[in-house]
């Protein structure tokens, strides 16, 4: 259990959550606190689960450093054998892995990662069963009391995450979340704030976020949309297109198909930034970004408010 200032302890088996709450007062203690705590948080960042478990093991190789650190060995000679050590654990680990493929099997790991819950198992066994492998699967929290619904949407992700930490909606898991913003796409890169100060302008009145794709978005553009998003005048986050070269251009033409973006904005184009309206921008039902990642989640009516 995890006790807090106000309300009641929160019960958890989460090895992240127990140890980002664990704020020793000794600095050498609080050093080893934040190492588990890193590790435990690329841990949860790449496979969304086994955080207890690294979390041990990143303890007991911190135990065994400083013992043998303690017997008078070099932190060069400790740090080859760590190295070593783990190259022999991995091939161990994939000589006894074995694929899970059925539904069934799926369901099985699903309900240990949801505590034991076998209806949220299944349910995310029918998302994976629905999209692939390959798919995407997002969590929203339900208005109200709704049963547990799977809805499958258009949507698309891509290896982009935002190009400034202020732009994050959602500061303890450091991502943006957006809910029907417009989309702005353009092969250019941005490095000053006038060519968009029209549509800035007109999104300020909408109430509605917007995202930037862009090729990049640098100097005072980003600096000036930073400042904007944190006065509260306007919701905004930027990311930098995917791909490279004629990869780039299809996918910004792919991400236009599916928000409905009229435009994707580059010196071939007669229509430029300054000239563009609400209309011509994408849109999408959900938004949600991290450091590494950018996802579109499902298509909205872009004249919607």
């Amino acid at each position: 259990a995890i006790s807090k200032p106000y309300g009641t302890p929160e019960i958890t088996k989460d090895g992240y959550k127990v140890i980002k709450s664990i704020k020793p007062e000794e600095p050498l203690a609080q050093a080893i606190a934040n190492i588990i705590a890193q590790s435990a948080s690329q841990c949860n960042d790449k496979v969304g689960d086994g955080t207890t478990t690294c979390s041990i093991l990143t303890a007991k190789v911190i135990e065994e450093v400083s013992k043998a650190k303690a017997a008078g060995a070099d932190i060069i000679s400790i740090k080859n054998g760590i190295l070593k050590a783990k190259e022999l654990v991995l091939e161990s680990l994939l000589s006894m892995k074995r694929d899970v493929s059925s539904e069934d099997e799926i369901a099985q790991v699903a309900t240990i990662s949801a505590n034991g819950d076998k209806n949220i198992g299944s349910k995310i066994a029918q998302c994976v069963k629905e999209v692939g492998k390959d798919g995407v699967i997002t969590v929203e929290e339900s208005k109200g009391f709704k049963e547990l619904e799977v809805e499958k949407t258009d949507g698309m992700q891509f290896d982009r995450g935002y190009l400034s930490p202020y732009f994050v909606t959602n500061a303890e898991k450091m991502l943006i979340e957006f809910e029907n913003p417009y989309i702005l796409l353009t092969e250019k890169k941005l490095n000053i704030i006038q060519p968009i100060l029209p549509i800035l302008e007109n999104i300020a009145r909408s109430g509605r976020p917007l995202l930037i794709i862009a090729e990049d978005v640098e100097g005072e553009a980003l600096s000036t949309l930073v400042l904007n998003k944190l006065r509260g005048g306007l919701h905004v986050a930027a990311v930098k297109a995917p791909g490279f070269g004629d990869r780039r251009k299809d996918m910004l033409g792919d991400i236009a198909i599916l928000t409905g973006a009229k435009y994707v904005i580059n010196d071939e184009l007669a229509v430029k930034m300054e000239d563009l309206t609400l209309d011509d921008l994408g849109t999408a039902k959900n938004i949600r970004i991290t450091k590494d990642t950018t996802t579109l989640i499902g298509s909205v009516d872009s004249n919607s408010s």
